[in-house]
């Protein structure tokens, strides 16, 4: 199973956030036990108060040439395993991913 899907507005994203990391970074796309894909995250901020979850759309915002509101999660806020909506062209940002050599 990719760790993304495609969708007519957007891509639906799957990551695992490792949250109080020593900063944000992507790890990269990883294969869980069960056999499915995602893309593993590292943020610096704590899982208090939502920050994390903050981060992490920030972060992907960015890499994915969005702006933040553009990203949102429609799984798992309270779980490291997440589902992620980016809304737009999903092919654009399928390429921005893999121009930073994240094969999501």
């Amino acid at each position: 199973m990719a760790g993304w899907r495609i969708e007519p507005d957007g891509l639906i994203l799957h990551v695992r956030v490792t949250p109080k990391a020593g900063r944000d970074q992507i790890v990269g796309m990883r294969e869980a036990s069960d056999g499915k894909t995602h893309l593993a995250i590292k943020i610096a901020a704590p899982p208090e108060d939502g920050a994390a979850n903050e981060a992490l759309l920030r972060l992907i915002a960015k890499i994915a040439g969005l702006g933040r509101g553009s990203v949102t999660i429609v799984a798992g806020a309270q779980a490291r395993e997440k589902r992620l909506k980016l809304a737009g062209d999903p092919v654009a940002v399928l390429a921005k991913f893999k121009a930073l050599g994240i094969d999501a």
